[in-house]
């Protein structure tokens, strides 16, 4: 294990502090029969989103993520159970800590490891260190990490799913 060098301690343990903290945002997520419906969530406390992240991935259900979903909650478009609604907006910004534009260490990588292709470089190629919000559709999320799906319970025309 790689060893912290003299007097960068305080700055992780800080951020850990402060992230730990911050409240997560209210964020609606409704069982729908075998559906979990995550619908706009505006993100929060990243560590408090990875447990969530693996509660919904042993729910059993199919995560559809509607409306908007930014911030922390877009680690949850991985899950291998999780698709997205044709409707969805994606958005992507630095990491800060709570009511500040301080972007503390460490929290875009435990962000970036959740994110695959085309998305992960734009990551880690500067959305990880912006402040403005990058925002996607759907369908232009899709383009830039094939492996996400459109939810086919909520294609125009489906019969929606319960």
């Amino acid at each position: 294990m790689k060893m912290l060098r003299r007097g960068t301690w305080l700055p992780v343990v800080l951020a850990t502090l402060l992230l730990a903290a911050a409240p997560m945002a209210q964020a609606k997520t409704t069982v729908k029969g075998r559906f979990l419906d995550v619908t706009n969530d505006s993100g929060g406390n990243v560590l408090q989103m990875t447990q969530r992240r693996e509660q919904l991935a042993r729910s059993g259900k199919t995560v559809r993520i509607r409306g908007y979903c930014r911030s922390a909650c877009t680690m949850l478009i991985t899950l291998p159970n999780a698709c997205l609604g044709p409707k969805a907006r994606i958005g992507f910004h630095a990491p800060r800590i709570p009511n500040t534009t301080i972007i503390p260490p460490f929290v875009d990588q435990i962000m970036g490891n959740y994110y695959r292709g085309a998305i992960r470089e734009k990551w880690f190629g500067g959305w990880n260190r912006s402040l403005n919000m990058q925002v996607l559709s759907a369908r232009e999320y899709v383009r830039l990490d094939p492996q996400t799906r459109i939810c086919d319970s909520l294609k125009p025309g489906r019969k929606r799913g319960n």
